[in-house]
């Protein structure tokens, strides 16, 4: 996207372009009702559409050299309800019923998503432009207690793309 195009954009658009790159990390998987405990690498591409209206973003996860979990996001910005959506399909298939949602704190991004087996909380904190920590967490239906999922920290590898998608 070039200058021109990006400077048109919302403010809160433009806080998504923050997502923009190509990024690799290093995982910690927690023990759940999926997957084993664990450790992991991931590879995310994210890309501006729409004149960065919307970014889109893909990710995997390997372990043990063999691709593990991916997820296909879309984030947007609903200016009606000034908030932040994400829509995500994954490897487990299970279509949302609902997007995520939720805003910035400084330079941290939460997102939650409810369903009837739980809700769900993504944490995006950015450190620098060239640095970011995710941390996925899943509290179950009818519990007060979040439980951690995955929580890693993503280098950036390019501007925009990566080898391997």
């Amino acid at each position: 996207m070039n200058a021109a195009s990006f400077s048109s954009l919302s403010a809160d658009h433009q806080r998504l372009q923050a997502l923009v790159g190509a990024w690799r990390g290093e995982e910690q998987v927690a023990a759940t009702q999926w997957t084993d405990e664990g450790m992991a690498t991931s590879d995310v591409l994210a890309e501006a559409e729409f004149g960065g209206q919307f970014v889109v973003q893909r990710y995997r996860q390997r372990r043990d050299g063999t691709i593990s979990f991916g997820a296909h996001s879309v984030f947007g910005f609903d200016q009606q309800n000034s908030l932040v959506t994400m829509h995500q399909f994954d490897s487990m298939g299970i279509v949302p019923a609902s997007p995520s949602t939720g805003g910035w704190n400084g330079s941290t991004l939460v997102l939650v998503r409810s369903s009837p087996r739980g809700s769900a909380r993504v944490t995006y904190s950015f450190d620098t432009d060239d640095d970011y920590r995710m941390r996925l967490e899943f509290q179950p239906a009818g519990s007060d207690i979040w439980q951690d999922m995955v929580s890693g920290v993503y280098k950036r590898v390019s501007p925009s793309s990566i080898n391997g998608f």
